[in-house]
């Protein structure tokens, strides 16, 4: 007899995302999920029916089960990003609830920059507005190849199909001008369980998957190991032990691809190269490793290596360059400004640099480009060019969303400025900014 264990073990993973505006029922959905699928612990369910009752309502608040910080109840929105695991017996699941309030925008960059797909509600009396568009230029933008989008409150329009009909042609005809692989729409009430888990009664007129259905079977695919091999040093070894005097190992977790031993391999950014003459995986010696696993490399000559070099195959290395241009995502309240001194982290370096341009600014509604706003400010989404101190060896994100990310970090107290995404900026590069003269930087 096959145990759970094994079942799940047997299981994919899918990492996904909620995002939509606020009221559009995310938090409802995901206590939905939980609920109709049998993911809830009967103790978590009695202090939601518990804490529904006394806030007057008759029916449990399925929002609070994932709505767990008390503003978040007194306010009844969602502001920090929620994350809950569950599983049914076809697939295992990391869910993100991220805030739909657009002050809290910034959060779903968060949640949604590992998902696999993101689900986006919107209400079927509001249909497409500005921050559901914002939310579908933030999944274009971190590369999220599935989209849901679940037309929420179907109850309160009649079940009627052409409401559902009209919302999902507009959102495609956005996301898919945004470069969006695969988008499916699902019409639901989340509130009233209709295509959730099971099939709706009141939508004869729908013949696809619910949402469940549909997040049990998109086809995901983990393998990282065909991709650019990765390997960010993060700590170097040097026991200098009676058992091990010369041993000197590169510490890390492997970004993406597979190193072998005796492989020939580049150190970024200096260039040397060198030979892979040993592989170490939880203290035992192997001839192969792959992503995401955590290894240390050993290799044939002494190189200065130091934590933030990259290690690559030497017939695979990428460019590395000062010069970085890239569409953020700023998350601070406090604004990105030309001429501003920041620290730039990329995978395990952190870099000094300087802002040196912001040539434009992503306007939602017709996707088109502000030119030169001279800032951005909190959730704003724009193209900057930075200047960093030293070189970096960075892929652009399209060819690796582990290797083509970074964030941008105030120097002063350490806090985050913006999420950024090397490269251009839409698989369709209508986003792409004019080049311009890189006279008078001075690093």
């Amino acid at each position: 007899m096959t145990s759970t264990t094994e079942q799940l073990s047997a299981t994919t993973l899918l990492r996904f995302a909620t995002a939509g505006s606020v009221d559009d029922g995310k938090s409802t959905l995901v206590g939905r999920l939980l609920h109709d699928s049998k993911s809830v612990l009967a103790d978590q369910l009695e202090a939601v029916e518990h804490a529904s009752r006394s806030r007057g309502q008759e029916a449990p608040d399925l929002a609070l089960l994932t709505d767990g910080l008390r503003a978040e109840r007194e306010q009844g929105i969602t502001i920090d990003v929620a994350y809950r695991y569950f599983a049914t017996p076809r697939r295992r699941f990391i869910l993100a609830d991220t805030p739909g309030h657009v002050q809290y925008t910034r959060n779903m960059v968060t949640g949604a920059s590992t998902a696999e797909l993101t689900v986006v509600l919107v209400d079927a009396r509001n249909g497409v507005v500005e921050q559901t568009r914002r939310h579908a230029a933030i999944a274009a933008l971190l590369r999220v190849p599935h989209v849901v989008l679940a037309v929420n409150k179907m109850d309160l329009v009649g079940y009627e199909e052409p409401v559902f009909a009209k919302i999902a042609e507009e959102f495609t005809a956005y996301a898919s001008e945004l470069g969006v692989p695969e988008i499916t729409a699902i019409p639901i009430s989340a509130l009233a369980g209709d295509n959730v888990v099971e099939p709706s009664g009141n939508m004869g007129w729908y013949g696809g998957p619910t949402v469940l259905e549909h997040l049990e079977t998109v086809p995901v695919s983990h393998d990282l190991t065909g991709c650019h091999a990765r390997f960010p040093v993060q700590y170097v070894i040097r026991p200098q032990t009676a058992e091990h005097p010369d041993y000197r190992g590169y510490a890390g977790q492997i970004a993406a691809g597979t190193f072998r031993v005796g492989e020939q391999v580049a150190v970024l950014p200096s260039g040397r190269t060198s030979t892979i003459t040993g592989i170490d995986l939880l203290g035992e010696p192997v001839d192969v490793a792959w992503t995401p696993q955590s290894v240390t490399l050993l290799l044939a000559d002494d190189i200065d290596i130091s934590r933030g070099d990259l290690i690559v195959p030497s017939g695979d290395a990428p460019a590395t360059t000062q010069d970085i241009e890239a569409t953020v995502c700023h998350v601070a309240d406090q604004p990105l400004v030309v001429g501003q001194r920041v620290l730039l982290k990329h995978t395990t370096r952190t870099v000094k640099a300087i802002v040196k341009e912001i040539p434009s600014k992503l306007t939602l509604d017709d996707l088109s480009q502000h030119p030169a706003p001279g800032q951005l400010v909190a959730n704003d989404i724009g193209r900057v060019r930075v200047r960093t101190a030293e070189p970096l060896a960075m892929d652009a994100y399209a060819d690796s969303r582990r290797t083509g990310s970074f964030l941008l970090i105030d120097p002063a107290d350490g806090t985050t400025l913006a999420a950024g995404m090397a490269g251009e900026s839409f698989a369709t590069a209508r986003a792409a900014a004019p080049e311009t003269d890189d006279e008078g930087w001075d690093f």
